[in-house]
């Protein structure tokens, strides 16, 4: 662990902090994109947990495009801390599953407040199955003035749950859109959810064995949530889905982070919907206490981050 992070595990400000020297604070931003999984190319509907924003913000819908977003975002920010930096977040769906031109579009706001000094970071979210060549030609010249991160969805790396979950990817395509992206000079940020039907404890550290294998330098993790609108809330309803307890969630957490790689930076380790668009778990721990929760299992165990990786 560096010295700016005292926890047995890498986490995301001190990294931040002590890599850009300041704190970096993300603006979500929805492009309005849509999913292979959504549109019939693949699928319809989306993932059986996806509500219908896409696990976004939903900000489009209010006619706001991006500039008018990322106008707004940065006047939050700036509020909460004048000596700031920005990561312009473009979350909501798959991003580079649009047409050129769109992403053009798109992308010359957030290029313009780059101009500015006032983004310096640009993240984006898409499927592993959903990176044509001229997409990654285009964030690798976006890459060469500030850090891009492509964040993907793994979840599991069980090609079966990635069928039942209705993902209609497999862990191959994960590695393979890893690779591709780092052969254009873009980081990595893969995505992974424990819990999931099917996929039990030995899952979660299979999730993370595959991730440490495909080299992601930031990884995100969460518990599986029944959100409103979706198909696994039918699911749950039936009584055909379990969710985790805190206990169980946090002891699965430390199998998970202890088969990382010990460089890889955890973005984020527990999920946040909002309790009235949330029907389980119903409980309420905030991420500073799944932290200390997690910090104190890894040290019953004696473990720190990667000390089971092979």
């Amino acid at each position: 662990m560096s010295a700016a992070n005292t926890l047995p595990f890498r986490t995301f400000a001190p990294w931040l902090r002590e890599t850009f020297g300041r704190p970096m604070y993300r603006v979500a931003l929805d492009a309005g994109s849509t999913c292979p999984n959504r549109d019939g190319s693949r699928g319809f509907g989306g993932c059986v947990y996806c509500d219908v924003e896409g696990s976004g913000t939903g900000a489009l819908r209010t006619g706001k495009e991006i500039a008018r977003q990322l106008e707004t975002g940065l006047k939050r920010i700036a509020r909460r801390d004048d000596d700031c930096g920005c990561i312009a977040y473009l979350q909501s769906y798959s991003n580079t599953y649009v047409e050129a031109s769109r992403l053009e579009e798109v992308l010359a706001p957030i290029e313009i407040a780059i101009d500015e000094g006032q983004v310096g970071i640009v993240s984006i979210a898409t499927r592993p199955d959903t990176l044509p060549d001229w997409s990654l030609d285009r964030l690798s010249k976006l890459a060469e003035r500030v850090p891009v991160w492509v964040e993907l969805g793994l979840e599991s790396a069980n090609d079966e749950v990635l069928e039942k979950i209705k993902r209609y990817h497999t862990a191959a395509e994960f590695m393979e859109g890893v690779e591709r992206c780092h052969a254009a000079g873009l980081k990595t940020v893969g995505h992974a959810i424990l819990g999931l039907p099917g996929d039990g404890r030995d899952g979660a550290r299979k999730s993370a064995e595959l991730l440490a294998a495909a080299g992601c330098e930031g990884v995100k993790v969460h518990n599986l949530m029944v959100l409103r609108k979706t198909e696994l809330a039918k699911w749950w309803r039936d009584g055909d889905v379990e969710v985790l307890d805190p206990e169980t969630y946090v002891s699965w957490l430390a199998d998970f982070t202890e088969r990382l790689l010990p460089d890889q930076v955890l973005h984020r380790i527990t999920g946040d919907a909002p309790l009235e668009e949330r029907l389980a778990p119903r409980w309420d721990l905030y991420k500073n206490a799944i932290r200390e929760m997690l910090a104190a299992e890894l040290g019953k165990r004696g473990t720190v981050q990667g000390s089971l990786h092979v």
